[in-house]
């Protein structure tokens, strides 16, 4: 691919992500796609050896997707809740071998459907929990700790200097993974994993 075809995809998947912020500013809950360089630092804990398959939630405009499959994680192991409907139908055209599913991650039984009693190898999301009580950004992270085997990570962007959730160290502990300056805006890495 020549340097105009990657301007040219860079520039398809930004216009993608401004129509999709116009549309509902809380829903994608940033003000420009994911960083490339964010997207693989977010990947990196992935195992592909593990023979388990991925799940992503908040893919937007594919950019952590794409990041994902880099890794070795063959399409149809990787599994991805979108929220928006447009954002779902980009992803489908750009990742035709993914599962997409356009769902809400808080229903994430409904959005699973029959994959809803599968273990992941990890979890890479990407959903805006700032805006949202405590109390159910602490739900969802311990509901997605359930779906990853003892040890395995929950990472989970955010542009707030904290972690989004504290460690509940009965269920869960929290640790810094990265702080991406090279995001708009600068990005913390969070990793959730179960302590027992």
């Amino acid at each position: 691919m020549n340097m105009r075809q990657r301007v040219g995809l860079k520039f398809k998947d930004e216009i993608e992500f401004l129509k999709g912020w116009k549309r509902n500013r809380k829903a994608v809950g940033a003000i420009a796609p994911t960083s490339a360089v964010t997207a693989r630092k977010m990947a990196s804990v992935v195992r592909p050896a593990s023979g388990l398959p991925v799940l992503e939630l908040g893919p937007g405009t594919g950019v952590i997707t794409k990041a994902i499959l880099a890794r070795g994680v063959r399409a149809q192991d990787l599994t991805s809740i979108e929220y928006s409907p447009e954002f779902c139908d980009h992803l489908r055209t750009q990742f035709p071998g993914v599962d997409i599913r356009c769902g809400d991650a808080f229903a994430l039984d409904l959005a699973l459907g029959d994959r809803r009693d599968a273990q992941f190898d990890c979890v890479i999301s990407a959903i805006p929990l700032l805006h949202l009580p405590v109390a159910k950004r602490e739900a969802l992270v311990i509901d997605l700790l359930e779906r990853v085997p003892v040890g395995r990570p929950v990472v989970q962007i955010t542009y707030g200097l904290l972690s989004p959730v504290v460690a509940l160290p009965e269920q869960y502990e929290v640790r810094h993974l990265a702080f991406m300056m090279r995001n708009i805006p600068p990005a913390q890495l969070w990793l959730y994993r179960k302590t027992m």
